[in-house]
């Protein structure tokens, strides 16, 4: 067997470390994204019982982004298996609680009908923040796009760029906004 087709056996069977940036990222449109490659759709070796899928490291999970009113619409339920031992939680009081909560839900929650998601979820490191300890961030070697561009703050543009912008109408100095 020669060196190339060796190396891509390799790279075949190795697990890759990838990252993900969930800043502004919808979780649940995410969600999808991170778990093919959790489970290692993306490799031609790719089989339900086969554990050939990747690790992936999710950073920034308290920036993330949900639709609409679902801060406060969105609940999440939790069972202790006593008696009278269910709770219903509002999205923005669970993510007040752990910030990475959320984004593991909706990971766990994409795999649905798989028998080994349990041990997938395993591969799943997520962050509150960009603070990833250097053992980690060693592994790393792909990262994942993200799935819509982070906005830009109005408070974060140069004043120089403000200036430059066209203007549609500029009122004269003695004009009183009412």
């Amino acid at each position: 067997m020669s060196i190339i087709r060796r190396s891509q056996q390799w790279a075949t069977f190795a697990r890759v470390w990838h990252i993900y940036d969930a800043k502004w990222q919808d979780p649940y449109l995410s969600a999808p994204l991170i778990s093919k490659y959790l489970m290692g759709k993306t490799k031609p070796i790719y089989h339900p019982m086969n554990q050939c899928g990747d690790h992936v490291v999710v950073i920034n999970s308290k920036d993330i982004a949900l639709r609409g009113d679902d801060w406060t619409k969105r609940v999440y339920f939790h069972h202790t298996t006593y008696h009278s031992g269910d709770t219903w939680t509002l999205a923005w009081e669970l993510h007040k609680k752990n910030p990475t909560m959320i984004v593991k839900k909706a990971v766990y929650h994409s795999m649905k009908g798989t028998i080994q998601r349990r041990h997938t979820m395993q591969r799943l490191h997520i962050y509150e923040d960009e603070n990833v300890p250097e053992e980690i961030l060693a592994n790393v070697s792909n990262q994942i796009k993200q799935l819509r561009p982070v906005p830009v703050r109005l408070d974060h543009i140069p004043e120089e760029q403000i200036k430059e912008f066209p203007r549609v109408i500029k009122y004269p100095n003695d004009h009183i906004l009412t």
